[in-house]
């Protein structure tokens, strides 16, 4: 196959691949990082079906296996391999749906079957010590304080905590509109030690970060912008560091720790599936595992025959 043709083949994929994306954000309102790993995904399998003059349409499920075999051969992790099948079967689905193709290749390709790891978490404690690090005398520090009592008294992911808007805030109520994944709203309850924290920086520190700027953002930089996510984590680390916690964290830590001392102390679990916006409630069983495994340590550790 000459090179002309090659070009035609990866210009018709990336059609084919930008039509699929425009597809799925518009059913399912998904992010722009889960539309990235599609796109990606599916770029992987063009260039390499493309060396073989092959379009994404043509696929066989021969060539779809070869395909993962090879990035297994090249030391493709199994969950990376689990979400690269689930990319291929939702794009071709669409295509059987839009009648791009009569049968659809990925139908008998299963997906490495993946153990459900335990999310990390801090204790109540290391929480506290969290909590109390950032220097409150500063304009940067009080914000960073309200930031991360908001984070654990709530639940928010990262990315719903620094888009927060001023008009999501119901202070009469106590309570956060939050806006998740899909774009779905939930009500979620600050509590009033958060509540405080938050009034405290509203009334302290945001206008004089702001100086004068005009701004919707919750939680400004320096700026007036929303914070980022990346600048927001850059702070948390060097507060646990502060804090002398050397567990790994994440930038769910908070939000895992939120969930699992809910059920640590007996809330039921439609609750927190609720407070999280967990759509199913299978993602949210996984904080029972963690508090029977903590259990286990404490048995272990305190009793005389554990």
């Amino acid at each position: 196959m000459n090179e002309a043709s090659r070009r035609s083949i990866a210009e018709a994929d990336r059609t084919e691949i930008e039509r699929f994306l425009d597809a799925v954000w518009m059913e399912n309102g998904l992010s722009g990082h889960t539309l990235a790993a599609y796109r990606n995904d599916l770029c992987g399998l063009s260039a390499w079906l493309g060396r073989q003059g092959v379009a994404l349409a043509g696929a066989s499920r021969e060539h779809l296996l070869a395909y993962l075999a090879s990035r297994a051969a090249a030391g493709t992790k199994a969950r990376s391999a689990a979400r690269l099948v689930s990319s291929l079967r939702r794009f071709y689905r669409y295509l059987v749906r839009e009648n791009r193709i009569q049968e659809d290749p990925s139908a008998r390709i299963d997906a490495p079957r993946l153990g459900r790891p335990l999310p990390k978490s801090l204790s109540e404690a290391q929480v506290d010590a969290l909590l109390q690090a950032p220097d409150i005398s500063q304009p940067l520090g009080l914000r960073d304080r309200a930031m991360l009592e908001v984070l654990y008294a709530c639940g928010l992911r990262v990315s719903e905590l620094v888009g927060l808007r001023i008009e999501q805030l119901n202070p009469r109520q106590g309570v956060l509109r939050v806006f998740g994944k899909g774009s779905k709203e939930r009500l979620v309850p600050l509590g009033e030690e958060a509540q405080g924290w938050l009034t405290r920086f509203l009334a302290e520190a945001r206008p004089a970060l702001l100086n004068g700027v005009t701004s919707d953002a919750v939680f400004p930089g320096r700026g007036g912008e929303a914070l980022t996510r990346q600048a927001f984590w850059y702070r948390i680390k060097a507060h646990a560091r502060a804090a002398d916690i050397h567990t790994p964290l994440s930038p769910h830590t908070l939000r895992h720790a939120f969930a699992t001392h809910l059920v640590n102390h007996g809330a039921d679990l439609r609750v927190v599936q609720l407070l999280l916006g967990h759509s199913d409630l299978s993602t949210t069983q996984i904080y029972t595992h963690v508090a029977r495994e903590r259990l286990r340590e404490l048995h272990a550790q305190h009793h005389p025959r554990g």
